[in-house]
């Protein structure tokens, strides 16, 4: 759509007849992120009324989470669903305007660290020594344990800020920088809970159905920065939460799992906070993984 057009179509929306403005609205949502920056333009002229700013306000709220949606249904068609992508995109629901390449620069950052300190000689446990002293002591990265179920702690640009986070943040964090360092951690799915499991390097991510076949040399809490757990200590933990072992939380979990239990962290934040129209949002959010 050209300027000329949308600036037609901006200029009727404080017209007083709601069927003009409900084919205005349409017509502009239909231009998605397109017509973001002439509605922000608009809505900064203070000569314009309440009605004309409550509604452009609402109109960009409601063009970002729509486009949020359509890029979260791409992401998980696509065919690696990237871990820090699905990341960004939750982080983006809350901060529309925050600059991604700024996350992505903070990441590298902790990853260029950890790199200096590798070598090919190293154990899989001293390369754990080596995250765990970079994330935890040189970064200070640890658990938001006074604020454990503050919305903050699952959206990455926050975490990457104050420097603390719940276990799935933390968690996803250090996958990503292991990962594109192709070290082989991934994170577990377990109940109220969430750890890293450190595979051998034939083990594949999925599809293991006894416990000798897991390929799971330790596992990692990044919640204590970085304590190790042993396949023991996973079912002692499940036993004291009346639960029965199940494969599933043994091995790692898929991608799409980590978003969709980020979101469900922030339904359930949001939730006791008494912001239900957050809740809502985020349950359409999760709904579009779901479809």
């Amino acid at each position: 759509m050209s300027v000329s057009q949308l600036n037609a179509l901006i200029s009727l929306i404080e017209d007083p007849d709601e069927s003009i403005f409900a084919q205005v609205k349409t017509e502009l949502i239909s231009c998605g992120e397109s017509a973001l920056p002439m509605l922000e333009q608009y809505w900064e002229i203070h000569r314009f009324g309440d009605l004309f700013h409550n509604r452009v306000e609402a109109l960009i709220t409601e063009i970002q989470f729509t486009s949020i949606c359509e890029a979260l249904k791409a992401w998980k068609e696509s065919p690696d669903q990237d871990l820090l992508e699905g990341a960004l995109l939750i982080n983006k629901y809350q901060y529309p305007a925050f600059e991604l390449e700024e996350i992505r620069h903070s990441i590298l950052k902790i990853r260029q660290d950890v790199w200096l300190e590798l070598n090919d000689n190293l154990t899989a446990l001293e390369i754990t020594r080596v995250f765990n002293h970079i994330l935890f002591g040189v970064h200070e990265f640890g658990g938001n344990k006074q604020n454990y179920n503050a919305p903050q702690n699952s959206y990455i640009a926050d975490v990457l800020n104050s420097k603390k986070g719940n276990p799935l943040s933390l968690a996803i964090i250090y996958q990503v920088i292991a990962n594109s360092l192709d070290i082989p951690i991934f994170g577990v799915n377990l109940p109220s809970h969430f750890v890293l499991a450190y595979l051998d390097s034939n083990a594949m991510p999925t599809g293991c159905s006894e416990k000798k076949d897991y390929g799971v040399l330790f596992y990692i809490n990044p919640f204590s920065e970085g304590t190790l757990i042993h396949t023991d200590e996973i079912g002692e933990f499940l036993g004291q939460m009346d639960m029965e072992s199940d494969s599933t939380h043994y091995v790692p979990c898929s991608n799409l799992t980590i978003i969709n239990r980020m979101l469900s962290n922030l339904i359930y934040a949001y939730g006791q906070s008494g912001n239900d129209e957050k809740a809502e949002q985020i349950k359409a959010l999760q709904e579009v993984l779901k479809a």
